[in-house]
């Protein structure tokens, strides 16, 4: 995939804005902000921790491959985020989000595609010419 191309340039950086500010907030679940005395460990479970640092730093990995216009962060992104869904949609009680954070994984997984499809089409229109 080629991210280099001019139009991606101000939309990856958007979109890897996205996925850095989401890969933060786990992080900050992670270390339990917000919980007061409460153990994250104790609120999530120890499967639930696992999984959630698990995708925090897939997300925080992929932010920073998409900054730098890697091919390899719009596909760890879209991975982690389409295990992820997959295992809420399928009623996993270890992997815990809110209707807001479903909505913003949504979006981020979309936006992600659609990169995918325009770096498809700007490929063949160059192959074509």
């Amino acid at each position: 995939m080629h991210l280099n191309a001019q139009p991606f340039g101000i939309y990856i950086r958007i979109v890897a804005m996205i996925s850095l500010a989401l890969g933060l907030n786990d992080a900050a679940r992670l270390l339990g902000v917000n919980l007061g005395a409460v153990s994250p460990i104790a609120e999530l479970g120890t499967a639930g921790f696992v999984y959630l640092a698990i995708f925090a730093l897939a997300r925080l990995f992929a932010a920073v491959g998409l900054w730098i216009k890697a091919s390899w962060g719009a596909v760890l992104l879209v991975g982690s985020t389409c295990v992820e869904l997959l295992f809420y949609l399928m009623g996993s009680p270890d992997v815990q989000m809110s209707a807001i954070g479903f909505a913003v994984r949504l979006v981020l997984l979309a936006a992600i595609l659609i990169i995918f499809v325009l770096s498809v089409r700007i490929r063949r229109a160059r192959a074509a010419d």
